[in-house]
């Protein structure tokens, strides 16, 4: 009896419980893979590298933050005994990768220390107390169902025009904006700017809706559509300081950017009436090659539009000289124009195949490309010019 109520003692004074559970090597490793991207590597709150784990009826639930973004998820598991710890994120993951293709018994042991058993491989982590992982807000109810294939496109044609400075506070993320009938996103860092937008109805929304993505979840529902079907969609709702995206069993939660995004209707070119259209992929082996030997720094390009076609070249004391010319027809007057060359590579990039028109008002105004090949999206980029 007396034995008992120690043991007992020993549990309370733990403050845990036990948590003992199977799992496929397979499901595992598919959700583990999911949470790399947002488990802090760098971090002076140490339960922050660590994930929570929480086992309960069949299920393993899986949930990462760095306290700006978070991803909860799960898989199918053989569960013992119900209960959560915590597990260093990246260990475990380099650790699963590596078992053999079978099943993984987890078992949560003293002084939050987990017991990892495959076959006779015996493996123990050092945990963390389940209390001092942070709790994230819940899911509130959804506004709209977003196709998940649909946010990838948008993502992708955006999200290289967002600015790494941090400085610039409203421009480290992507205007999403949600009207009954479209979908609209939209990046700049302030000397380019990527709008796309899509038809899509929007079933029972009523009102426009505007937030700002932070680029990091971005990221992370590019990789959450990337690894769901084509028919999936993304259930999207938002709370005061909140973000959500449920796509299947995973959700992902980010923090709102604040503050004002510019008004990027005033930016878009109104009088471009100087147009060369041009193939994507020729346009863009011209000037992958030619961008080779121009300023290492301003990586500017020389663009020389007259009626025999477009001249791109480009120069610089340390390397050389690059010319190469491209007949197309061009019927404006003659123009001579400089741009960032890896401005417009990153757009050739991410823009369809088929011909680009190339918009362009003089020399001191913003150029604009359209992919005029894909019709499903209104797919706009808006360059300024450099100084050459």
């Amino acid at each position: 009896m007396s034995s008992t109520g120690t043991q007992i003692g020993k549990e309370a004074a733990r403050g845990q419980t036990d948590m003992e559970f199977s799992v496929k090597k397979f499901d595992l490793l598919a959700e583990l893979e999911l949470t790399q991207g947002v488990v802090e590597r760098k971090t002076t709150i140490p339960i922050l590298s660590n994930l929570l784990f929480e086992a309960k009826g069949n299920r393993l639930s899986i949930t990462a933050t760095d306290l700006e973004l978070s991803i909860r998820t799960s898989c199918d598991a053989k569960v013992k005994k119900e209960g959560s710890g915590t597990i260093p994120a990246k260990k475990l993951y380099d650790l699963v990768r590596l078992l053999p293709d079978e099943e993984i018994r987890f078992k949560l042991i003293e002084n939050h220390w987990i017991q990892i058993l495959s076959d006779r491989k015996s493996y123990k982590l050092v945990g963390m107390s389940k209390e001092n992982f942070p709790a994230l807000p819940g899911f509130p109810h959804a506004l709209v169902k977003i196709p998940a294939a649909l946010l990838n496109d948008l993502i992708a044609k955006t999200t290289f025009a967002i600015s790494l400075e941090e400085s610039r506070y409203t421009l480290n993320g992507a205007l999403l904006v949600l009207k009954p009938e479209s979908v609209t996103m939209v990046a700049t860092d302030g000397h380019r700017l990527a709008m796309v937008e899509n038809t899509h109805k929007l079933e029972g929304l009523s009102a426009e809706v505007r937030v700002l993505v932070p680029k990091k979840a971005m990221t992370e529902i590019q990789r959450l559509a990337a690894d769901s079907d084509d028919t999936a969609t993304a259930d999207f709702a938002q709370d005061e300081s909140h973000l959500f995206f449920q796509i299947g069993r995973r959700l992902l939660t980010s923090r709102k950017l604040t503050g004002q995004f510019p008004n990027y209707e005033a930016v878009l070119p109104r009088d471009a009436n100087k147009t060369v259209v041009l193939e994507r992929s020729e346009l863009q082996d011209a000037l992958r090659r030619v961008s080779q030997l121009a300023d290492r720094r301003s990586r500017a390009v020389k663009f020389v539009l007259a009626k025999e076609g477009i001249e791109i070249s480009a120069s610089s004391p340390e390397y050389g000289e690059a010319k190469e010319a491209i007949e197309k027809e061009y019927k404006g007057e003659p123009l001579a124009i400089g741009f960032n060359a890896q401005y417009i590579l990153d757009f050739l990039a991410a823009a369809a195949d088929g011909p680009i028109a190339f918009e362009l008002k003089d020399e001191q105004s913003a150029g604009q490309l359209r992919p005029l090949a894909d019709e499903s999206s209104r797919y706009r980029y808006v360059v300024m010019p450099m100084r050459i």
